[in-house]
This record gives structure tokens, C-alpha cells and sequence, in this order.
């Protein structure tokens, strides 16, 4: 598969079966994602993989929060606006998904809460001294990761859902203090029988993102 395949087969997975990625696939997709450029070559990435019995007490935890209806909060600080474009990309998403899953969609609540009973999930961490510069690193690691994830026939979902509750992951994942948790990425293989996974995003047409100035 070369990059261009790579770009156009991978979408958000939003329903994992439960069989584990196999170690020694899961070792190639992170050593490829160490290739990200970065500034000054910084490699900002510090990197907590959740797997079998410490993804479960998280996935646990995490449940436990949402029935207590714990306030979430992500490191990483929500918007406090979007452009117009964007707010009309999003509108457009719930309908595009209900024409794409019928009946499935509505079990995506349930599905974000429990990591998309994702098998594997990937935290992406930075220092906390580091500025937004190092936040677009990490982005482009992100990427990297699941363009990887997808060589090797692994599904992938990035998912802000997934860091809500920072106290659980740094319990469990041993996170220190000084680093922030970014963004989180469950890996898995698709659940083809599910119908959620039938839907995949539109993307705006050249034409209204580009510009070229000659």
C-alpha cells in the first residue's frame, strides 16, 4: 500500500472487535510513526500504549465517571469558537451518519464511552512546559501512526473522548505530572458486522480549501 492508499482507505473506526493487535504489529506501527518530522527535531511524542488488563480498569473507571456524571477534563482545552465552515461541516455530520448506519448510529454514545471496545489505545503525550509549536508535532505524529496502523491492516479512531478523565489515565498508565496528555488513538480491527463502521466522512472539495496564486 503505498501513501496515497494509505490516505484514502484509512477512516475512524467506531467499533473494535475484541481480538487483541498482535504485538509484534503493534511494535512495526509505533517504530514507523517515530519517523514524524518535527521542529528542530524536538520529537515532543512521549507515548502510553493501554492494552488487556490496565485498558480494562480504565475503560471501568471511565463508566464509573459517566454514571456519576463527572465533569470531564481534557488537557487539552475544547474551542471556545469554531468558523462558520466548520460548524457546517459538523451539523452535516449527524445526518450523513443516520443515511450511512440507519438504526446503528444511534449506539455512538455508548461506543465513546467504552473506547469503541477498542482492544488497544494510544495516549499521546508532550512536557507541559512545551507551546502550541509542539502541539502540531504531535498532530503529524498522530497521523503517522494510524497512516501506519492502516499499512498493517489496523483500525484506527483519534478520540478526544478518550482523555476526558486525565486522574484515571495517570493512575493506571503511570503518566508523570509533568506531561500533558494530548489526544488519544484506539487501534483494533474492525467489527465489520456492526453497521456503524459502514459510515465514512465527506471531505470538502479542493477547490474550497485551496488557493492557488500564480
Amino acid at each position: 500500500m503505498n501513501v496515497i492508499e494509505a490516505l484514502n482507505a484509512r477512516h475512524s473506526t467506531r467499533a473494535f472487535l475484541p481480538a487483541p493487535v498482535e504485538k509484534d504489529k503493534l511494535n512495526a506501527i509505533l517504530e514507523a510513526a517515530l519517523r514524524t518530522p518535527s521542529w528542530a527535531n524536538s520529537q515532543p511524542w512521549e507515548i502510553f500504549v493501554a492494552t488487556g488488563g490496565t485498558l480494562d480498569r480504565v475503560k471501568k473507571a471511565y463508566l464509573k465517571k459517566y454514571e456519576e456524571k463527572a465533569p470531564a477534563a481534557p488537557e487539552t482545552p475544547r474551542p471556545a469558537e469554531w468558523s462558520q465552515a466548520a460548524k457546517d461541516r459538523q451539523k452535516q455530520l449527524a445526518p450523513d451518519m443516520k443515511r450511512d448506519c440507519g438504526d446503528a448510529v444511534d449506539q455512538f454514545g455508548k461506543l465513546n464511552q467504552n473506547m469503541f471496545y477498542a482492544p488497544c489505545a494510544v495516549f499521546v503525550c508532550m512536557d507541559k512546559i512545551l507551546s502550541e509549536w509542539s502541539l502540531y508535532d504531535i498532530g503529524a505524529y498522530s497521523q503517522s501512526l494510524m497512516l501506519a496502523a492502516r499499512e498493517y491492516g489496523v483500525a484506527s479512531i483519534p478520540a478526544i473522548t478518550m482523555v476526558l478523565y486525565p486522574d484515571v489515565l495517570r493512575q493506571e498508565l503511570k503518566i508523570p505530572d509533568h506531561l500533558k496528555i494530548t489526544i488519544g488513538i484506539a487501534l483494533g480491527y474492525v467489527d465489520e458486522n456492526n453497521a456503524i463502521n459502514k459510515f465514512v466522512s465527506a471531505r470538502s472539495a479542493l477547490s474550497e480549501v485551496v488557493r492557488f496564486l500564480d
